[in-house]
């Protein structure tokens, strides 16, 4: 993938990345871990290159045995961020939170951390955040759903673009393609990665091409 550099700026270990300027570095759970995620394909249908450090088991506040939560881990280098400028960051999750019963308040507290800590660490690369994939709330979305809506408000306020996904596995009828209630197969990972697509592409998150150099 790459070789690791200690960056005299913040003292942290970072991975040098052949073409960090064409690469969305995703941040997640294991909705966006398997190499076929809906996140990912749908960055990869916008034109980056995806540098992911997902993590099942983990979140804003959740934390397995080994990688701690988003922004523990960030910190103590459970997992490495790319050395340089990538233009998007992509931070998806929270149903593990939804299920560990985090509190909004430990959420919301995590979820700022970790955003002022990507902001200072590139800062200028566009945050986007997607919420929590999960049934409608009149169709058993319950804690899940919650923490989708609790997210955009954390984004909002941050400034920062937001994809609610609190509702997509009703809308999208996606619920025959759940393997465990949760997560999704390859099918349905295709249709919800196509969706998530044509939203970013439509808030104008695109790869922008180079520009050209002046012959």
């Amino acid at each position: 993938m790459g070789s690791l550099f200690k960056n005299p700026s913040n003292n942290r270990n970072e991975i040098i990345l052949a073409d960090v300027r064409h690469t969305a570095v995703l941040i997640g759970d294991s909705q966006s871990e398997p190499m076929g995620s809906w996140p990912r394909e749908a960055l990869g249908s916008l034109g980056y290159k995806v540098y992911s450090v997902a993590r099942g088991g983990t979140g804003y506040v959740a934390a397995t045995s080994k990688s701690g939560n988003y922004i523990d881990a960030l910190q103590r280098g459970d997992w490495v961020l790319p050395y340089g400028t990538p233009p998007l960051i992509v931070v998806e999750g929270g149903g593990n939170d939804a299920s560990h019963n985090a509190s909004d308040e430990q959420i919301t507290a995590n979820a700022n951390r970790l955003l002022a800590a990507l902001k200072k660490r590139y800062p200028q690369a566009k945050i986007v955040i997607i919420g929590t994939l999960a049934r409608g709330a009149n169709a058993g979305g319950g804690r899940r759903t919650q923490v989708d809506a609790l997210l955009g408000s954390i984004a909002a306020k941050a400034g920062a673009p937001f994809f609610s996904v609190g509702d997509w596995i009703s809308k999208y009828q996606v619920a025959g393609d759940l393997v465990d209630g949760v997560h999704l197969n390859a099918a349905g990972h295709a249709k919800l990665s196509g969706v998530l697509a044509a939203d970013m592409a439509a808030a104008g998150l695109r790869l922008q091409p180079d520009p050209r150099s002046a012959s």
